[in-house]
């Protein structure tokens, strides 16, 4: 297998998808402003992890595509969210001005808001399509995860913490939930949608689980240690927004080891569920050794 091939034609699947999901109707601009943050130089992460869980349990891509692009939907619309003034005030995402800078704030808004609801039509179709129970649960997993067990209740307590002293636990709440939500959801739900049993899932999401917090631990490294050039965002946002971080809390070495046994263990159950020489095993090594 030539990983980075397989990796090339993952994306390209994907894109291809979202590129006719996002097909511009009336009113245009509406999608011209949900098209140019999704087509803004992401990695499709999380749409390559269910992917990825997909082929492990050889499942079906047909049945999870739908799945995949919703939850890059879904993804898309937390940054466009977060860079707005209310929340980061960011100008840069991916190494281009950001959604709000690009079309205003008003657009911006409605354009993240676009891409959640879409997100759920899109897989809700695809459940009417396909009756049986798993599609209907990943389409719940994918809400649960990306609101009130992940994403969104995560983020809602990183603003709220903002110039606030806060716990270790409070942190982990927030990595967990903030940027491990919709990364358990992905490998999930690659699974779920496979009919995998629950033993597997289960380990699916603990993978997740670790996967989420060693990417934010890795993001709070690079906040400090990287350039706006190579992230394609600024630094030291997280001190200009006066917000807790692994590295702020713990300090950059023990960042550094819990880091590292974070993908050991990860590597460990990618290894267990894909195979050594799985894609999933070898896109997980290629997800923790990143420098952006």
């Amino acid at each position: 297998m030539n990983f980075e091939n397989e990796l090339r034609k993952k994306i390209l699947a994907v894109n291809a998808a979202l590129e006719e999901y996002l097909k511009p109707k009336y009113p245009e601009i509406i999608y011209e402003a949900m098209g140019y943050s999704v087509f803004a130089g992401g990695k499709r992460l999380r749409p390559v992890l269910m992917l990825s869980a997909c082929e492990a349990e050889n499942g079906s891509i047909e049945d999870v595509m739908p799945y995949a692009c919703a939850l890059e939907m879904i993804h898309t619309y937390s940054l466009i969210h977060d860079d707005l003034p209310e929340m980061d005030n960011d100008d840069f995402r991916r190494g281009q001005p950001t959604c709000h800078k690009r079309f205003g704030q008003a657009l911006a808004v409605l354009a993240g808001d676009g891409l959640l609801t879409y997100a759920f039509e899109i897989m809700l179709a695809k459940a009417c399509e396909c009756p049986q129970k798993r599609f209907i649960r990943a389409a719940e997993l994918t809400a649960r995860l990306s609101g009130s067990c992940g994403m969104l209740v995560g983020q809602v307590a990183d603003v709220t913490s903002e110039g606030k002293k806060i716990d270790g636990d409070t942190l982990d709440y927030i990595h967990k939930n903030k940027t491990g939500g919709l990364i358990k959801a992905a490998l999930m739900n690659g699974a779920v949608l496979s009919g995998a049993d629950e033993d597997r899932v289960r380990k699916y999401e603990f993978m997740g689980d670790k996967l989420g917090l060693a990417f934010q631990i890795m993001d709070d490294i690079l906040d400090v240690t990287s350039s706006s050039d190579v992230l394609g965002k600024p630094v030291f946002s997280d001190e200009k927004n006066e917000k807790a971080t692994y590295v702020s809390m713990y300090g950059i070495d023990k960042a550094r080891a819990d880091y590292a046994e974070l993908c050991r263990r990860v590597n460990e159950t990618a290894a267990e569920l894909g195979g050594e020489n799985s894609f999933l095993h070898n896109y997980c090594k290629s997800l923790v050794d990143r420098v952006n």
